[in-house]
C-alpha cells in the first residue's frame, strides 16, 4: 500500500481480533517509529511495548475504562523521556503517526488514545517521574474496520500567500 492510499483509508481501530500480532509486523511498525525524524534529530521518544495480558488489562483502568485497550493484543505507551525539550510532543506524534501509517499498511490497525491518567499509567508500566507519556496506542488486526469521520475541503483550511 503507498502511503497515500494508507493516509486516506486509516481508521481508528477500537475493535481487535484475538490474535497475537506478528513479531516481524511489530518490529516494522517501531521500526517505522525509529526512522521519524524530530526537531534537531533528539529523537526524543521511548517506547514501552505491552503484550502481557495482565498489564494491558490494567491499562484499561488507566485509560478510563476503555476497555479496547485492554483488547488490543499490544499497547505501546509512546512517551517523551525529556519533556523540558522544547518539541516533544511534536516528535512523538510524528513517531506515532508513522507507527499508525505503517500498521494501516500492514493489516494491523491502531487508535490513538489521549483520554488517560497519566499516573496510573506510569505506575502500572514502571515509567519514572519525569516522563512525559504523550499518548497509548493500542495494535492489533482488526476485528471491524472503523468508520470514514467527515473532512473539511481544502477550501475550509487552506490559504494561500496570506491569510486574508
Amino acid at each position: 500500500m503507498d502511503v497515500l492510499t494508507a493516509i486516506r483509508t486509516r481508521r481508528s481501530i477500537r475493535q481487535f481480533k484475538d490474535e497475537p500480532v506478528p513479531e516481524e509486523k511489530l518490529q516494522a511498525v517501531l521500526e517505522a517509529a525509529r526512522s521519524a525524524p524530530s526537531a534537531g534529530n533528539r529523537q526524543n521518544w521511548k517506547f514501552v511495548v505491552v503484550k502481557d495480558k495482565a498489564i494491558r488489562e490494567k491499562l484499561v483502568d488507566a485509560a478510563n475504562g476503555q476497555t479496547f485497550v485492554g483488547r488490543a493484543p499490544v499497547v505501546i505507551a509512546c512517551c517523551a523521556p525529556d519533556p523540558s525539550q522544547k518539541w516533544h510532543m511534536v516528535d512523538v506524534a510524528i513517531a506515532i503517526d508513522h507507527m499508525t501509517l505503517a500498521a494501516h499498511s500492514l493489516g494491523l490497525g491502531t487508535c490513538w488514545v489521549g483520554a488517560f491518567n497519566e499516573a496510573k499509567v506510569k505506575d502500572t508500566l514502571g515509567i519514572p517521574d519525569g516522563v512525559k507519556i504523550v499518548q497509548i496506542l493500542p495494535l492489533g488486526v482488526p476485528a471491524a474496520s472503523g468508520t470514514p469521520k467527515p473532512r473539511k475541503s481544502l477550501e475550509q483550511i487552506v490559504v494561500y500567500d496570506s491569510w486574508r
